[in-house]
């Protein structure tokens, strides 16, 4: 039986699969078919729901019974980690987005401008297309994935040595 793989081997396994679908997107908005580049694009978001979901369920041992990310949000703050504590919530609006489509956290990544997640304002949308993940966010621009990958690891860091 071999050893369970430690929380910054993991995201680094998923940051590298996250890194080829990247790749097919950044190439492939010229060069391949609409269907690639969806198929490269839902992969991606699978790809980001892991990591998240990965990193929640390992480290959630850190704090009792509760929302993990409100408390380690929290956790951050009070440690003076402000700015880690904003990315982390960003990206758990984001993710929450990706799994559950239009909702509270959609609503409150279009009141909070930031760089780190691209979100698309909708019109009313009401077919079930319109409310696909990548219709309400983008999560193939540069630097998406990277930024996720290091501010859960800065976190994992951070409850390891606290």
């Amino acid at each position: 039986m071999t050893a369970s793989q430690s929380v910054p081997e993991l995201i680094a396994a998923v940051q590298a699969k996250a890194k080829t679908f990247e790749d097919i997107i950044l190439a492939g908005q010229a060069a391949s078919s609409a269907q690639d580049l969806r198929a490269a694009q839902g992969a991606l978001e699978l790809a980001a729901v892991d990591a998240f979901t990965l990193f929640e369920a390992r480290m959630q041992h850190h704090f009792k019974r509760g929302p993990f990310s409100r408390k380690l949000t929290a956790a951050l703050k009070e440690a003076g980690r402000g700015d880690l504590a904003e990315r982390i919530h960003i990206y758990y609006l984001a993710i929450n987005v990706l799994k559950h489509g239009k909702g509270a956290s959609y609503r409150e990544l279009l009141d909070t401008p930031t760089a780190l997640v691209h979100v698309k304002p909708t019109k009313g949308a009401t077919t079930q297309d319109e409310n696909a993940p990548s219709d309400l966010i983008d999560i193939g621009v540069p630097g998406f994935f990277g930024g996720l990958a290091t501010s859960l690891l800065q976190a994992h860091a951070f409850l390891e040595h606290r």
